[in-house]
């Protein structure tokens, strides 16, 4: 199984923490160049120190915020005039704010399209130009299984990640025949702060301890556990590879097993 991707260079969004800094260490581990890029420069730099650089590669990071994509796409421009070409696009932006849907501001509603949305589209106008001449491109969106089973007290992020789903599966459509690929893959819960947040969330509303709900998540899962964030960036890796070519177009749920459809 061809799993290198030595020589090849990923863009990793929201990749200072959680589930993407997760993806940025395993798309290393296969030897990958990484470029980090969230807006909290620290842990930016803390990260940069903990991806594998036994293939000789290069690692690098850029500070910028999905909620103003415009100087976020204009320092992708920047980057791509002088460092390597982007063969892997990570896109992942943090979770917007949890309530239900109709106490949702309508402005709230726009700027989580911007953040997720919007910035996707601009960063795939940008890079799939080269995915295409070098006839290999991988675009990841990480989202949620709430696209398939809309999760209650996630009113903005059941329907925005059901928008980039729809957007990724178009994309797919029209550029699978240049070798590029894309995919979204579905986190169900998985140990990161983000999780913790939202059990703080649901045990205030429910007046019970973050334990309880927990424990009551847990009974949920066929597998008996929250995921690891290596277990979801492994799977994210894996789409990236040479192995998963022929992988387009799809929803892969990392959920051990908790939704309840196919």
């Amino acid at each position: 199984m061809n799993l290198d991707l030595s020589n090849r260079t990923a863009l990793v969004c929201g990749a200072s923490q959680g589930l993407g800094a997760a993806v940025a260490k395993e798309l290393a581990l296969l030897g990958a160049n990484i470029i980090l890029l969230a807006r909290n420069e620290i842990n930016l730099q803390n990260m940069i120190g903990s991806l594998d650089e036994s293939k000789n590669q290069t690692h690098q990071y850029i500070v910028a915020d999905t909620s103003k994509p415009a100087e976020l796409v204009e320092k992708i421009k920047q980057y791509l005039v002088n460092g390597k070409p982007i063969d892997i696009l990570v896109n992942n932006s943090g979770g917007p704010a949890a309530g239900n849907l109709l106490d949702t501001p309508a402005s709230e509603m726009e700027t989580a399209f911007q953040s997720h949305l919007i910035v996707s589209h601009l960063l795939a106008q940008v890079i799939v130009p080269h995915m295409k001449q070098t006839g290999f491109g991988r675009i990841i969106n990480i989202v949620s299984t709430s696209i398939k089973q809309p999760i209650n007290g996630l009113g903005i992020s059941n329907t925005v990640r059901a928008a980039v789903a729809n957007w990724a599966k178009t994309l797919a459509n029209e550029i699978g025949i240049y070798g590029i690929t894309v995919n979204n893959v579905l986190p169900g819960y998985t140990d990161t702060d983000r999780l913790d947040y939202l059990f703080g969330k649901q045990a205030t509303a429910a007046n019970a301890t973050k334990e309880e709900i927990l424990q009551r998540t847990i009974s949920l899962i066929p597998a008996g556990r929250l995921g690891k964030p290596e277990e979801f960036g492994a799977a994210v890796a894996f789409l990236c590879s040479p192995a998963a070519a022929y992988i387009n177009g799809i929803n892969l749920p990392v959920d051990g097993g908790r939704l309840g459809g196919l």
